[in-house]
């Protein structure tokens, strides 16, 4: 998009990405912050262009001071962006990050099937990958933590996951909020370090300095290890049929592309 405003190059990178349908109802989780306000923002933009709807889910933990700010800012957003806002609370229990990030995708799927929506949006980001990757790395994870967050999984029955900001920067997020004059939040445990996610953006603060493209080569890296993790069985299931075929006389006029083809058509019937 030569000549474009940046924020018309990012609303249509969004938009191609997210791909809304007509009459289309998606959740966008809201945490009050500057992530999650864009990607609303960008998704309302989107829904309005394709004639779909956004509602905002906030999830609130209610494990610090600052949880109901966080809720105020994300229903002013809403009403802002002329959305409907759903905030749930949950009771106060596990500090554990694991154990958050599941009771808010269980509160999301909630969301979503009570407004039925089967695709939940987040906003994950470039750099949100990077940290991502790394902490596998160091709990010792083998390809499918290596290869990062997918841009889209299923949730639950029916709902998927979609994070359409997985190659964009927060930098770009923050100037398109700033620019919109859309509210948001700043979490002041973004700088704890007890949270074993902040140690590591705190670390790589200082490691960009010395790698200013480490964050394209960790999503590269992580995209190699996704291919290669699908690509493996394929390969297997390749050199099944060659060998069956073999044994009965038949594998002489087979080629790599037939081989490939079969072994896809294998694959598709065995997801049903």
């Amino acid at each position: 998009m030569r000549g474009a405003k940046p924020e018309r190059s990012l609303e249509k990178r969004v938009a191609d990405e997210a791909a809304l349908a007509p009459g289309e109802v998606v959740v966008a989780a809201a945490s009050g912050g500057s992530d999650s306000g864009a990607l609303a923002a960008l998704l309302a933009r989107a829904a309005g262009d394709a004639g779909a709807r956004i509602v905002l889910a906030h999830v609130n933990h209610a494990v610090r001071a600052g949880a109901w700010q966080d809720e105020a800012v994300a229903l002013a957003l809403g009403t802002a962006l002329s959305a409907r806002t759903i905030s749930v609370s949950l009771p106060a229990g596990s500090h554990a990050e694991a154990r958050l990030r599941d009771e808010r995708y269980a509160a999301l799927v909630a969301i979503a099937q009570r407004v039925g929506a089967v695709r939940i949006f987040t906003a994950h980001h470039a750099r949100d990958q990077t940290e991502s990757v790394l902490l596998a790395l160091f709990r010792g994870a083998g390809p499918r933590g290596l290869g990062g967050m997918q841009s889209k999984r299923d949730l639950a029955p029916g709902v998927t996951l979609v994070r359409p900001l997985l190659a964009i920067e927060p930098t770009e997020l923050r100037a398109y909020l700033l620019r919109r004059r859309l509210p948001f939040a700043l979490d002041p445990h973004n700088a704890d370090r007890a949270y074993r996610r902040n140690a590591v953006r705190a670390a790589l603060g200082e490691l960009r300095t010395a790698f200013p493209h480490l964050d394209a080569a960790v999503a590269r890296c992580a995209t190699i290890v996704r291919q290669e993790r699908e690509a493996v069985p394929r390969a297997l299931l390749r050199e099944r049929l060659r060998r069956e075929l073999s044994a009965d006389g038949r594998a002489g006029e087979l080629t790599f592309e037939r081989l490939d083809a079969a072994a896809q058509t294998i694959e598709k019937a065995s997801r049903g």
